[in-house]
This record gives C-alpha cells, sequence and structure tokens, in this order.
C-alpha cells in the first residue's frame, strides 16, 4: 500500500467551503478509494497562510523536510487542489522538482492529470492560473482599499484611543485621555522611554495585550489617526517596518474625529523632526543626568562608585555597599567635593596647556578591489550551488543573490 503525507492549507477563516475538516475528509475519501494510507502524523495544515511563498509556512516546510530525508516516510503527498501546495509558480516547480527527485509525487485529488507530457503541460497551465488569481486578487484587494482611503474610511483596526463601528474609527472614552497625556508629557520634555514607564505603571496595554514599550509611544506620537487623519502604505510594507517617511505611504483625511488638535500634532512632529535630526534613528536624545559624574568614578577594586543619599548625596563603592567581600574599604565621598576638585584639576590642566597629544596612526591601506569582487562572485556561485543542491529555498536564494549583486555594484 502507498504511503501518502496530506497537505491542507485555508488563506482565511471565510474559506468555509475549502475548510481545513472538509478537506481532510475529501484526501481521506480519495486515499481509501485508491488504496493509499495516510497516517495522521503525515497530516500537515497551514491556517490562515498565504501560498505566495512558503517562508512562512511552517507545517509545508516541515513536509518538505522530511521529503529530503534519506528514506523518505512516504511516496506521495495529497492535496485537495495544486492551488493549496502553492499559488507561486515558480516555487512550485522548484519544489516540485525536490520531491521528483526523491520518487515522491504531488497529486491534487479535484485535478486529475494523466501521466504524460500533456498532463505536463496542464499541470503547468493550472499553475498559471493559480497564480493568476493571486496577482488578480491583489490588485482587486488594493482598488478597494484605494477606494476606502478616498472616502477617508477605516483600513485597519483601530488604534489605542479608537475602537471601530461601521467603517469608522470612534473615540473610546476610557483610552482617549491617554492619549493626549503621551502627547502632552512629550511636549513638555519627558523622554519616550519614561512616558512607557509611566504608562506601564498605570497598567496601560495595547489592544494586542502588550505593555506600552518606548517603541509604542514613538507609533503613537507619529500616528496621523490621532488628528483626523488615514495612513496608507501603498505597497503595504511601510507600515509593518514604520517607515512613517516612505514615499508610498499616504495621508489622507478621515471621517472619524480627532483626538488632539492640530497645533499639537504640529508641534509634536516638529520636535520628533529635530530629535531625528540631532541624534538619528536609533540613537537616545540626552536625558537629564542625576549627578555629573556619574558612571565615571571607579573604585580600586573596579567597581562603580554610586550615589547615595539625597539630602546630603555622596559616592560609595558599588561592591562596598553590597558587601560582597570584593571590596573592604569605604570609598565615601562628597558628590559636591567630588565635583569642585575634578573641575579644578580641569582647570588646572586647561591653563597649563598640560595635554598630552597622541598622533594617530597613518595607515594606509591599498585596497584591492578585484580581489574583493572577485571574492563577492564566489560567494555567489556558493549561493547559486546551495540552491541547486536544495539546501536553499527559492526565496532565500533571490535574497543571497540580491544582496550580493548589491555588493558587487558597490565595489
Amino acid at each position: 500500500m502507498t504511503i501518502a503525507a496530506a497537505y491542507i492549507r485555508v488563506s482565511s477563516e471565510r474559506q468555509d467551503e475549502y475548510s481545513p475538516d472538509s478537506q481532510k475528509k475529501l484526501i481521506r475519501e480519495y486515499a481509501k478509494k485508491n488504496n493509499i494510507e495516510v497516517p495522521e502524523e503525515l497530516i500537515f495544515f497551514d491556517d490562515g497562510i498565504s501560498a505566495k511563498t512558503a517562508t512562512k509556512r511552517t507545517q509545508f516546510n516541515r513536509m518538505i523536510a522530511l521529503a529530503k530525508e534519506k528514506e523518505p516516510p512516504f511516496s506521495a503527498i495529497l492535496v485537495w487542489k495544486f492551488s493549496r501546495f502553492a499559488r507561486n509558480q515558480e516555487e512550485s516547480i522548484v519544489y516540485k522538482n525536490i520531491l521528483r527527485k526523491k520518487g515522491i509525487q504531488v497529486i491534487s485529488i479535484s485535478e486529475p492529470i494523466i501521466d504524460s507530457p500533456f498532463g505536463d503541460l496542464i499541470e503547468r497551465i493550472i499553475e498559471w492560473m493559480d497564480e493568476y488569481y493571486l496577482i488578480n486578487l491583489s490588485t482587486e484587494v488594493k482598488r478597494g482599499m484605494t477606494e476606502k482611503l478616498s472616502r477617508g474610511e477605516a483600513l485597519c483596526p483601530p488604534a489605542y484611543g479608537y475602537d471601530i463601528q461601521d467603517g469608522k474609527y470612534i473615540i473610546n472614552p476610557d483610552e482617549a485621555p491617554h492619549i493626549i497625556e503621551i502627547f502632552n508629557d512629550f511636549l513638555s520634555g519627558l523622554p519616550m522611554r519614561q512616558i512607557a514607564l509611566k504608562c506601564a505603571a498605570k497598567g496601560l496595554r495595547t489592544h494586542r495585550g502588550n505593555p506600552f514599550e518606548a517603541r509604542t509611544v514613538r507609533y503613537i506620537l507619529y500616528n496621523p489617526v490621532y488628528v483626523g487623519k488615514i495612513r496608507w502604505s501603498t505597497d503595504g510594507r511601510a507600515s509593518s517596518l514604520r517607515d512613517f517617511s516612505n514615499p508610498s505611504t499616504v495621508i489622507v483625511d478621515g471621517i472619524h474625529e480627532p483626538i488632539i488638535s492640530q497645533e499639537v500634532w504640529d508641534a509634536t512632529q516638529a520636535k520628533l523632526s529635530k530629535i531625528q535630526t540631532m541624534y538619528g534613528k536609533n540613537q537616545r536624545p540626552d536625558q537629564q543626568v542625576e549627578w555629573m559624574l556619574k558612571g565615571l568614578m571607579r573604585c580600586e577594586c573596579g567597581a562603580t562608585l554610586t550615589m547615595l543619599g539625597t539630602s546630603c548625596p555622596s559616592m560609595q563603592c558599588y561592591a562596598y555597599t553590597k558587601g560582597t567581600g570584593k571590596c573592604v574599604t569605604s570609598h565615601c565621598l562628597s558628590i559636591s567635593k567630588a565635583n569642585k576638585l575634578v573641575i579644578a584639576n580641569l582647570e588646572k590642566l586647561v591653563n597649563n596647556k598640560q595635554f598630552n597629544f597622541v598622533p594617530a596612526e597613518n595607515i594606509t591601506q591599498t585596497v584591492d578591489y578585484d580581489a574583493l569582487i572577485k571574492k563577492e562572485y564566489a560567494r555567489l556561485a556558493r549561493a547559486k550551488e546551495a540552491f541547486l543542491a536544495e539546501i536553499d529555498t527559492v526565496d532565500e536564494y533571490r535574497e543571497n543573490k540580491a544582496r550580493i549583486t548589491k555588493a558587487i555594484k558597490q565595489l
């Protein structure tokens, strides 16, 4: 008896007629009629995932990994339709070739294909039609989104501070005051991290149930929904990457009520722009330091001197205060006295021009660009070999090829 695996996939919960149970039932019936055994452990199911690429289909990848074994546990894969296996023809051909080399056949129980060159042609045509369906669906979805955008309607789940009703954002009376406070705190000089800690201390959670973080606050401050706008990324990626300056991002007037005023929004964006210019994307703006020498003073044991007390603050060895035995000598020193000593000595050095100038090493290296380019071409060849040897997937090879080609052009 032939041992087969079954692959079941649905891309959304609305596909009731193609539900996992119905696909499984039809596959079981086909297997019984054709004397094929499908063990329960060889039934692979991906729920709510598109077949455009195999990257995110964990069960599909697990099935392919088993098929690549020296002795695969199955000799066929049953699917309800070829579109369940893949809608990307390039990937479909690659994976079917991998399986064919292992003697494994992909069988569509609702699309019988004769084993002949003509049957192969019919299978290619079906794959073309499946890919066309996916491309056309994407176009139709984008057209619908564009139409909703032109009307200022909601395009995505509501941001914190809003609910959604009849395709329109409505203000959540419990959450909106926190949004106003976040904007006001930021304009008053409170750093994003401190604002996030303040929100977390109140027990606030995002709509996904996560605690507030600095990036959560940053997303809120950049989100034009709070001033009555709708933002949409036409390429579908800028929003997920939170690349708010991406040229594919479109902002239009919404039909919902704003939570903050235009004046507050403009002031916030001006401050964010200033921070971005001064500190860059991933740098933190300067924050108020509790005392001048914080983190700079060290004990002879190597530990940092930390602050003790508030009314008359002083410094003490961190290891000594912890009583770990690493340091047994007290170095209690008034912070005020330490500041005066450091400043006085710095002034003395500046006035006497007592500087030790250490010239930087003048190292001139000749870059062998030909060797670097040759090295990149070798990497490109290895990437292709990995793909042909079925080690890398189509997506991995495409990504590696693009990255290496870009490096060659830069050289």
